[in-house]
C-alpha cells in the first residue's frame, strides 16, 4: 500500500492510496470504515483473490489498516470463515492504531485440496458508522505437480537397545526420489553407534534403509540419530542400555544353507528354519531378507523379540518359474551379542517336466527257436521309419524309453531275436501321445 499526503483547498488534510498487489495476488480493493471524531479506519486490498496454489503449498496475503483521522481506531476482534485460510502473526487484541497511523495483518491461503475454496476476515472496530469490515476471500487449489523430493523421517526398527547389536532403519521422502537418485547424510551422536556416512534413495523409490551398529557401553546413554538432506534434517533417538553380564542376547539357526534341489517350474517348493533365543537375555530379531530369483520368505512379523528359550520358524521357499540353477541368500539382522548379522545361503535347480514310457509284452507261448531276447523300434507317428532303441536284446518283456518329447505322438513294435540275432515278424503297433 502506497500513501500520499497533500493540503487540498479547504486546509485539511485528506489521504491519496495506490493499489498494490501482494504475492502474485489478483484483484484489488479497498474497505473504508467512515464514521465521526472515533476516526476513519480504511483497508487494502479488498477482496482478494489468491488465484491458484498448488495442494500442500501456501500464499500469504497482507493487509493495510490505516487510520486516516485525528482520533485513535481500537481492533478489538477478528473472526475468520473459510478451512483453506488462516491469520498470520496476529498480534494480541485489543490492537490500538493511533492517530495517523498504519498496522498491518497477513492472511495465509493454504489448500489441503484441489478445488475452489472461499472465505471471509470479519474486522471488528469501535468505528460508530461501521464497526464491522467484511474482507472477501478466495483461492483455487490446484493438483501438486513438480514436486521436488524432500527428506521427511528418520526411523529405526528399535528404539533401546541393550548391549551391543545391530538397528534396521530407514530414512522417508516426501515424494520419489529424482532420476538420479538422492544422497541422504548421516551421523550419530555417540561413538558407540555407527552408522554409514550416506545412504542413497534410489531413482522413482520414497525410502531406504541402512543399518546402525552399536557397541556395549558401560554407561547407559541416548545416541541422537541424524538425517540430512539439503536444509531439512530428521532425528532418530536410541536408547543405549549397559548389558547385564547375566543377560546376553544370542541367537541360534538351525542351518547355515538351504538346498532345495531340483524343483519342477512353477512348483513352490518350502523348507524351515529354526531361530531360537540361546543366550540368557531376549533377543530381537529386526528384520529377514532374501535376494535370489525364486525365493521368499515367510512367517514371522519383524521385529520379533524372543525370551530365553524360544524360538520362531522362517518358511523359506522356492518356486522356479524357469529352469536352470538359482542361488539366494537369506540374510537376518538381530541383536545377538554374536552374528548380528547371519547369512543363510539359498540354492535349488529349476526342471522342466519329463515324461517317460513303459512299454511291455507277452513272451511268444510256442516258437521252434529259442527266444534269446527282444528288440524294441519307435517311429514318428503316421511314418515308417522305425530306429532302434535298445543296444542290445532285452532279457525281459518290459522297456523304458525315457527319450520323448512333449507333445509328440509315438509308434512302438517289438521283436524277438534268436541267439544268433535273427528276428522275428513285429509285433502289433503300439502308440503313444506325450503330454
Amino acid at each position: 500500500m502506497l500513501k500520499t499526503k497533500y493540503q487540498n483547498a479547504h486546509g485539511y488534510l485528506a489521504t491519496i492510496f495506490a493499489c498494490v498487489l501482494f504475492l502474485a495476488l489478483s484483484g484489488c480493493g479497498t474497505n473504508v470504515l467512515s464514521g465521526g471524531s472515533t476516526g476513519t479506519l480504511v483497508i487494502s486490498p479488498n477482496p482478494v483473490a489468491f488465484g491458484d496454489v498448488s495442494v500442500g503449498q501456501t500464499l500469504d496475503a497482507t493487509f493495510s489498516l490505516v487510520n486516516g483521522n485525528s482520533t485513535p481506531v481500537q481492533i478489538t476482534q477478528l473472526n475468520l470463515t473459510g478451512e483453506s485460510f488462516s491469520v498470520v502473526g496476529t498480534s494480541t487484541l485489543p490492537v490500538t492504531i493511533p492517530a495517523g497511523g498504519t498496522s498491518s495483518l497477513s492472511v495465509r491461503f493454504s489448500p489441503a485440496a484441489a478445488g475452489a475454496a472461499t472465505g471471509q476476515l470479519t474486522i471488528t472496530s469501535n468505528s460508530p458508522a461501521n464497526g464491522t469490515a467484511v474482507i472477501a476471500l478466495s483461492g483455487t487449489g490446484t493438483a501438486a505437480t513438480g514436486v521436488s523430493a524432500a527428506l521427511s523421517a528418520l526411523s529405526c526398527s528399535s528404539a533401546s537397545i541393550t548391549g551391543s547389536g545391530t538397528d534396521a532403519c530407514t530414512v522417508t521422502l516426501s515424494a520419489a526420489a529424482p532420476s538420479g537418485g538422492l544422497s541422504i547424510s548421516l551421523s550419530s551422536s555417540s561413538a558407540a553407534v555407527t552408522v554409514p556416512a550416506t545412504v542413497t534413495v534410489p531413482a522413482n523409490a520414497t525410502s531406504a534403509a541402512f543399518t546402525a551398529t552399536v557397541l556395549s557401553v558401560t554407561t547407559a546413554q541416548t545416541s541422537t540419530l541424524t538425517a540430512t538432506a539439503g536444509s531439512a534434517s530428521e532425528n532418530f533417538a536410541l536408547q543405549l542400555n549397559v548389558a547385564s553380564s547375566t543377560t546376553v542376547p544370542s541367537l541360534t539357526i538351525n542351518a547355515t544353507s538351504v538346498a532345495f534341489g531340483n524343483v519342477a517350474v512353477n512348483t513352490a517348493s518350502t523348507q524351515s528354519v529354526t531361530l531360537t533365543s540361546s543366550g540368557t537375555g531376549s533377543v530381537t530379531v529386526s528384520a529377514a531378507a532374501v535376494t535370489g530369483t525364486g525365493f521368499a520368505v515367510s512367517g514371522a512379523t519383524f521385529p520379533v523379540t524372543l525370551a530365553s528359550g524360544q524360538t520362531a520358524a522362517l518358511d523359506v521357499q522356492f518356486d522356479p518359474t524357469t529352469a536352470g540353477a538359482a542361488t539366494g541368500q537369506l540374510t537376518i539382522t538381530n541383536n545377538s551379542s554374536t552374528n548380528s548379522t547371519a547369512v543363510i545361503t539359498l540354492s535349488g535347480t529349476g526342471t522342466a517336466g519329463s515324461y517317460a514310457v513303459n512299454l511291455s509284452w507277452e513272451a511268444p507261448t510256442s516258437s521252434a527257436d529259442p527266444v534269446a531276447g527282444y528288440n524294441v523300434y519307435r517311429a514318428p507317428s503316421n511314418t515308417t521309419t522305425y530306429a532302434l532303441l535298445n543296444s542290445s536284446p532285452e532279457t525281459e518283456t518290459a522297456y523304458v524309453d525315457s527319450t520323448v518329447v512333449s507333445g509328440q505322438i509315438y509308434d512302438y513294435i517289438a521283436e524277438s531275436v534268436d541267439a544268433s540275432g535273427v528276428e522275428s515278424s513285429p509285433s502289433n503297433i503300439f502308440s503313444v501321445a506325450i503330454p
